[in-house]
C-alpha cells in the first residue's frame, strides 16, 4: 500500500489546500475567477437572493474553481512529462481548457438567470 494513502484528514486537507494556494498564485485565471465568484456572493447578500439561488452559484461558481485546477494540474503534468510542443498534449491541454470554458459558461447562465428574475421582481 502506498504511505500516503491513509492519512489523517488534516494531512489530506493540508494537501489540498497547498494545492489550492499554489494555483491561486501561480494561476491569473483561478485568481478571476475566484474574485468574481467572491462579487457574485456580495450581490447576492445585497440582494438578499433566497437560499436556492445561494446553492446554484455557489455550486457553480465551485464547478468553474475545480475545472481551473483541474486544468492547472493537468497542464503542469503534460508540461513535466512532455516539455517539447507535442500534438496529443495539446489536444489535452485544449480538452482541459474547454472543461473550463464549459463551466464558466454554465455559471454564466446562472448568473443570467438570477439577474432576469431580479428584474422581473424589481418593482
Amino acid at each position: 500500500m502506498h504511505a500516503q494513502k491513509n492519512l489523517s484528514l488534516s494531512s489530506r486537507m493540508r494537501f489540498a489546500l497547498s494545492g489550492l494556494v499554489h494555483g491561486l498564485r501561480s494561476e491569473r485565471s483561478l485568481r478571476t475567477q475566484a474574485a468574481a465568484a467572491l462579487i457574485v456572493l456580495a450581490v447576492l447578500a445585497l440582494l438578499r437572493a433566497p437560499p436556492l439561488w445561494w446553492a446554484l452559484v455557489i455550486g457553480s461558481s465551485a464547478a468553474v474553481l475545480a475545472a481551473e485546477l483541474f486544468n492547472t494540474a493537468i497542464e503542469r503534468l503534460a508540461d513535466h512529462l512532455h516539455p517539447e510542443l507535442h500534438p496529443q498534449i495539446r489536444i489535452v491541454k485544449d480538452c482541459a481548457a474547454a472543461a473550463v470554458l464549459c463551466c464558466a459558461l454554465g455559471a454564466i447562465g446562472v448568473a443570467i438567470a438570477l439577474l432576469v428574475e431580479w428584474l422581473h421582481r424589481a418593482p
